[in-house]
């Protein structure tokens, strides 16, 4: 409850100083999707999980990660939506295994996801539930870096103002594969450099100033 509480009141209280005075191009981001077998936190399992790298507006290609996640859980309707199917999922690599990588990068990159709070509450709760400890993370969300920047204009945002697709196409970004964690991962690294580019073009302010888009956060395992 109080971390929650600090959260709210004094959100540059709790970034690490690692962090706090960096410019963004000094940052090393990490942008991460996940596949899920449902939108319901409670419920979900992750399907796939995807990653890359990026640095003072330039994508490392050559760090990209993709895996599918076995699980027993039913499908629903992700062969439909994610194009995995049984077979897929059976031969998957064990959520421990990716989540054991993913930490590796907790202390060193802030995380960029498209919807930070239902991706990070789904990892925390698998982090939780294979008791693996999960340093405190900082977080980017590029869904509210766009709801921000919409509100700023005064316009009230459209029911799917900010989806990836139509956030990149604000951007004049081209339209990206969807429905596979990795390529939206990379699709969501290109839009939160277009987003930072568009907030603070010279890169001179530090990475605590962003926490006035409501999109920079910090997670503790069990928190939230």
């Amino acid at each position: 409850m109080w971390f929650r509480l600090k959260q709210l009141l004094f959100p540059n209280a709790l970034i690490p100083e690692h962090f706090k005075h960096k410019h963004w191009p000094q940052i090393r981001f990490l942008a991460i999707d996940l596949e899920l077998t449902s939108l319901d936190v409670t419920d979900a399992n992750i399907l796939s999980i995807g990653w890359v790298e990026g640095q003072a507006n330039t994508i490392a290609l050559e760090s990209c990660y993709y895996n599918v996640i076995t699980t027993n859980a039913s499908l629903n309707q992700s062969p439909i939506i994610h194009g995995l199917v049984d077979d897929q999922v059976a031969q998957g690599e064990p959520v421990q295994n990716a989540l054991q990588a993913l930490k590796s990068f907790a202390e060193t990159h802030v995380w960029v996801f498209h919807n930070t709070d239902l991706d990070m509450s789904v990892l925390n709760k698998v982090f939780t539930k294979l008791d693996i400890s999960l340093p405190k993370v900082v977080t980017l969300d590029t869904l509210r870096i766009a709801l921000y920047q919409i509100r700023k204009s005064d316009n009230v945002p459209a029911p799917n103002a900010a989806t990836l697709t139509s956030c990149r196409q604000r951007h004049n970004l081209p339209l990206a594969p969807a429905h596979n964690a990795l390529d939206d991962a990379v699709a969501t690294m290109e839009l939160a450099f277009a987003q930072l580019n568009q907030l603070d073009a010279k890169g001179q302010e530090p990475l605590s100033a962003l926490t006035s888009t409501g999109a920079l956060r910090v997670y503790e395992a069990s928190t939230e």
